[in-house]
């Protein structure tokens, strides 16, 4: 199966005054159809750049994105602005027409594109009940809180009917539990109507919540992607390392060095397997750090063990833990000196 969206080294260069910033840099990576896919990094690693190439608001300096076939450096300015009706985009800021009441914001879409005015508003309440929304048809932005301006930004997409969804840190300005519903939405959105769905941010926990797929940008470089799953339980690279561990803290009282990440599983999630590890052994281990992560709506537990002292009795350990199904990774100099 051929990806909807494929980038083939991918650089992106602006120049400035008296320098050039690399912003992208040999970027390649595959989106494949009804994927919700997340790329995630820092501020300034060049998300948002990759993002706007492609629709190619941003023109890169150098190689290809081939979306649905067609790539799209090879297209005049009115094939490519007819192919960027097939990719929506939403914003942190929402970009609503302010003087126009949410009804015609919808609509608004459908009026470039010469649609009946009668049908506009029909299809316009539709989409407005697929987010929950149809009592405020009438209502003005400045009346709507930030989840609901996020909702109608979402309904105005799908007026445009696309095949692919663009979400430019589309959440980083709500409160958690509206990003959650807003998470639920997109996800409900791309259950629905099948739309590809790409979601950039610097949160883990937004990818985590939604996204099947995962690509981490640093400094201009693609630096890992897979799935969210496989990422998760043994990230490789020290960026991916250090947004998954956001909110652990090194210990500095512990005396021991040796430590190591576990996951469970959804099975083994629900077995006494530290309680039962340390009965075997008869030797205690300290939990420097525990927490439960939501992967796609499937619960995963991790914790951060510090290990005894002795050599042998710490690979019996490490052993005994990968036998009970769990995911092991060494984490070096996790303990303070």
């Amino acid at each position: 199966m051929e990806p909807i969206i494929k980038i083939q080294h991918l650089d992106k260069e602006f120049r400035q005054k008296n320098a050039e910033v690399h912003a992208l840099a040999d970027v390649c990576l595959d989106i494949y159809k009804g994927d919700i896919y997340g790329i995630i990094g820092m501020s300034g690693a060049g998300k948002s750049t990759l993002v706007r190439c492609l629709n190619f608001l941003e023109r890169p300096t150098a190689g290809t994105v081939i979306v649905d076939g067609q790539d799209l450096s090879s297209l005049s300015d009115k094939e490519l602005r007819e192919k960027r009706k097939n990719i929506g985009m939403i914003f942190q800021h929402f970009n609503l027409l302010m003087q126009r009441n949410v009804l015609d914001n919808v609509c608004f879409p459908m009026e470039l594109a010469g649609v009946k005015k009668s049908e506009a508003r029909k299809r316009a309440l539709e989409f407005l009940k697929d987010v929950d929304l149809e009592e405020k048809a009438n209502a003005y932005p400045a009346q709507l809180s930030g989840g609901q301006k996020q909702r109608v930004a979402i309904a105005r997409v799908l007026a445009s009917d696309p095949k692919i969804l663009l979400c430019d840190e589309a959440t980083s300005a709500l409160d958690p539990q509206t990003t959650k519903s807003i998470l639920q939405l997109l996800k409900e959105i791309n259950r629905k109507y099948g739309i590809t769905i790409v979601v950039i941010t610097h949160e883990m926990a937004v990818v985590q919540e939604i996204c099947s797929h995962v690509a981490i940008i640093d400094h201009g470089h693609l630096v890992e992607h897979g799935t969210v799953e496989d990422i998760f339980l043994a990230p490789k690279s020290k960026e991916a390392r250090r947004l998954i561990y956001q909110g652990y803290e090194n210990v500095a009282e512990m005396k021991g060095e040796r430590c190591v990440r576990i996951v469970f599983s959804e099975n083994s999630s629900f077995e006494p397997v530290i309680g039962n590890m340390v009965l075997a052994f008869k030797s205690p281990v300290n939990i420097l750090y525990a927490n439960t992560r939501n992967l796609d709506g499937v619960a995963k537990g991790e914790m951060v063990l510090q290990l005894p002292e002795d050599e042998q009795l710490q690979e019996k350990m490490i052993a005994w833990l990968k036998n009970a199904r769990l995911s092991v990774e060494e984490l070096d100099n996790y303990v303070g000196q």
